[in-house]
């Protein structure tokens, strides 16, 4: 399958997700829906976390400059950037989560709006899908710079290997010389 069409479907199901959420969301009360938020905030936390100790760890001195400046096209820029990315998605979702939790009690306490409970309801349930399929796509995008790091790391073994095979065949032939003279 191409990765086009694995977007492609990615999107369908998580759009048909979000849809289906919003319709059954009605009956499924916020208190229920509550610990799943709760889930999602802790999940974007540690993501954020976990990433970022490995951003400080894997490129210190890439976190020494600023965003703008260095060698952004670089092959090390763009893993850096893979690795922020995951960092971004997670505060973008951890905020959202965070201002979710202030607005419910208000509106809870806003009689106009508490008449249409159920749409609510719905609203909150299709959000709360949304952020939760966003945040497995980021947990997802995590796992990309890990790949490419471990590629580099199976390449430049193999490089090694390679080059000390070389190096034996060097050596052995300075000790014995073949005579090509006959």
């Amino acid at each position: 399958m191409t990765a086009k069409l694995i977007k492609c479907l990615a999107w369908i199901v998580s759009v048909a997700l979000v849809i289906s959420a919003f319709l059954l969301g009605s009956h499924v009360p916020f208190s229920e829906q509550w610990p799943m938020y709760e889930a999602l905030r802790t999940t974007a936390a540690i993501i954020f976390a976990v990433v970022g100790a490995w951003l400080a760890i894997v490129y210190p001195d890439r976190l020494r400059l600023s965003l703008g400046n260095g060698a952004a096209g670089s092959p090390a820029g763009k893993r850096f950037n893979s690795l922020f990315t995951p960092i971004a998605h997670s505060t973008i979702i951890l905020c959202m989560v965070l201002v979710i939790g202030i607005l419910v009690p208000m509106i809870r306490q806003l009689p106009a709006l508490m008449s249409h409970t159920e749409l609510l309801r719905s609203i909150s349930f299709s959000v709360l899908t949304g952020l939760t399929l966003w945040q497995v796509w980021t947990v997802v995008l995590t796992l990309i710079p890990a790949d490419e790091l471990k590629s580099q790391a199976d390449r430049e073994v193999v490089h090694a290997t390679a080059m000390d095979g070389l190096r034996g065949l060097a050596s052995s032939e300075k000790r014995h010389p073949e005579s090509h003279g006959d």
